[in-house]
């Protein structure tokens, strides 16, 4: 895999059980890349691992006043340069290669988590831990990835310079053969605390990024309220708490590496000291002596390798285990990916019903329904569900799949579920980019953009879009909207929103709150809007808004988690005294005036009617 080759047609299947096993599976899929990195690796430490012995063997020549074999040991130095070299440079080539193509394919991996889960992963996974896992986690993975090839080939050249000293000079290579391991050893017992340090410095790093994605997203809000410098105070102790565990992990890092040094150091002094002992006793020579030491000042190049290794681990654990546990969400609780392989269910028909189990809630075929609920969050759970995604952390009565023409919905292929029904939710997304990149989603076909617009009533959207625009722009569908749409109001958005939804012209379309942050007048029109561009096809509405519901076939009353009413709005206003209270506000103490007062006015009319019969009689 070469960069050019990204993204990955498909990114494969990951084994999100535990960080460990993901960080495993992530390296079993780029085995060629780690092959290719760890072969020239090998190339550029095995110079390295030969650089002392050439060294040494030079100066036995220049000892024995040999020219010829001086001559042999400088070419062997020249080529040994070569490897050196061109290893390092086709090390950094491949290993960069490794870490960018293993965050690339995370990134993949979550981005196509996000689009299978839609709105509902927020409802699992704060934003923060998202925005931490796609942004510094994915460079801690890729680090990872990276430092494996190198810490291998680093590994083998360590091994390779002391099973060398043990034949070239065996009386010092016992002492560097004892110390090496040694070295390499010591900051195992430091490992644990350095790592449970690097843990807490990485949650508190995601709980203060959770928290400024939360202040960002709500700025407005908080200006208009006054809470900015609440939130800020909140963010600088959330920051100075990040800022106290980066300096506690710092200083155990620290204690590692000045470990690092100091042990080869003194490792260094000992084979200075005893090699000098030897050559006084005439049992070692000088060049031995020049080789021992040069492989000794050499191995402290390599044997970085293994702290790095040490803390791309400990840094890439927790990261690999926030990637997981977002990649181990699945939209339902369906069965395993196998027995939903097993079984593929028959797509539905165009035309058939939409059906709510949990609720009894039906929506009829190309029929604009509209559903009235006095629990806005019941009301978000059921659009979610009729979207495909029933909560996992709600009630195990809410957990049974929708059908559709008879055929559970979580059951579908993702694809053919989110052809078939869409979900708008009372937040939706605005990306930035002009506006017909807006309207550049899958659709139909069947409904132009412009009319989606008129019928959602965004002519004054346009205007905005337009007179904000640079010079040159005549068209508002080439004007560009700002990330999140934070340029408009919330009306504007909520109505561009509602726009794109009805363009993609789904066969269930369904819509939480379309019609919260409008206008009555804007509303009744987008009312008639919704009504006319829907016709023949099935409309479900959340809403309590009088005006949306009386342009409704059908509405239907959820009290409790179940249908308690159904017919129309005015039917319902009449007869239902629940429905009316929901719809119309009305306190309990009106709600008995306002019976009573029925009451009598039926008495009434039944008295009149009486005695006009008497009369008659």
């Amino acid at each position: 895999m070469q960069i050019s080759d990204l993204p990955y047609p498909d990114p494969g299947v990951p084994d999100a059980r535990s960080g460990p096993r993901f960080l495993v599976w992530l390296g079993r899929g780029q085995l060629g890349g780690q092959a290719r990195s760890l072969c020239w690796g090998l190339v550029h430490f095995g110079g390295v691992a030969g650089l002392p012995y050439a060294v040494g063997l030079g100066v036995e020549a220049v000892v024995q006043r040999d020219g010829t074999r001086l001559l042999l040991v400088g070419a062997v130095l020249a080529l040994i340069g070569v490897a050196i070299s061109v290893g390092d440079a086709m090390l950094h080539r491949t290993a960069v290669t490794n870490w960018i193509t293993a965050a690339a394919r995370v990134q993949q991996l979550l981005a196509r988590k996000t689009a299978e889960l839609g709105s509902a992963l927020t409802r699992r996974v704060a934003a923060g831990e998202v925005v931490a896992v796609s942004t510094g986690d994915v460079e801690k993975i890729g680090w990872f990835v990276e430092a494996v090839s190198r810490f291998l080939a680093a590994a083998f050249s360590v091994v390779a310079i002391c099973v060398g000293l043990l034949f070239y000079a065996p009386s010092i290579g016992v002492v560097v053969a004892i110390g090496v391991p040694v070295l390499a050893l010591s900051v195992l017992p430091l490992l644990p605390r350095a790592t449970r340090r690097t843990d807490i410095q990485r949650e508190k790093a995601g709980k203060a990024t959770e928290l400024a994605s939360d202040t960002v997203a709500g700025l407005r809000v908080l200006r208009g309220i006054g809470g900015e410098e609440l939130f800020l105070g909140r963010y600088r102790e959330a920051s100075q708490e990040v800022r106290k565990a980066a300096v506690r992990s710092a200083r155990m890092w620290a204690l590692i590496s000045a470990i690092q040094v100091l042990l080869p150091g003194a490792l260094l002094i000992t084979v200075v000291w005893y090699g000098s002992v030897l050559v006084l006793d005439g049992r070692l020579a000088v060049g031995e002596l020049v080789a021992a030491f040069s492989a000794v000042a050499t191995m402290l190049y390599p044997l970085r390798h293994f702290e790095e290794i040490a803390m791309a681990y400990s840094f890439s654990r927790p990261s690999a285990a926030r990637a997981a546990r977002v990649l181990s969400l699945t939209r339902t609780d369906a069965p395993e990916p196998e027995a939903a392989q097993a079984r593929i269910p028959e797509t539905p028909a165009p035309g058939g019903d939409l059906y709510d189990p949990a609720t009894g809630l039906l929506a009829p075929a190309g029929r604009f329904t509209a559903v009235v609920c006095g629990d806005p969050d019941l009301a978000g759970r059921l659009a979610e569900r009729l979207g495909g995604h029933p909560a996992d952390d709600g009630p195990v009565s809410e957990r049974v799949p929708v059908l559709l023409g008879g055929v559970a919905l979580d059951e579908l292929a993702l694809d053919t579920a989110r052809t078939l029904v869409l979900v708008q939710d009372k937040d939706p997304v605005l990306l930035s980019g002009t506006l017909r990149e807006l309207f550049a989603v899958p659709a139909s076909g069947a409904v132009e953009p412009g009319a989606a617009l008129a019928a959602a009533q965004c002519a004054d959207v346009l205007d905005a879009l337009l007179q904000s625009a640079p010079d040159g722009v005549d068209d508002p569908m080439d004007a560009r909207i700002t990330e999140r749409g934070r340029s408009l109001s919330g009306g504007q958005r909520q109505r561009l929103a509602l726009a794109r939804s009805l363009a993609t012209d789904p066969e269930v379309l369904v819509l939480d709150e379309p019609t919260s942050a409008v206008d009555s007048h804007t509303e009744a029109r987008i009312a008639d809007g919704i009504s006319a561009l829907r016709a023949g096809r099935t409309t479900v509405v959340l809403a309590s808004s009088p005006l949306l519901l009386d342009r409704a076939d059908r509405v239907v009353l959820i009290h409790e988690g179940a249908v308690a009413a159904t017919g129309t709005h005015r039917e319902l206003l009449h007869g239902e005294p629940l429905y009316r209270a929901v719809v119309t506000r009305e306190t309990e103490e009106e709600q008995r005036v306002a019976t009573m007062e029925l009451t009598r006015l039926e008495e009434a009319r039944l008295e009149k009617t009486l005695t006009e019969i008497e009369e008659s009689a």
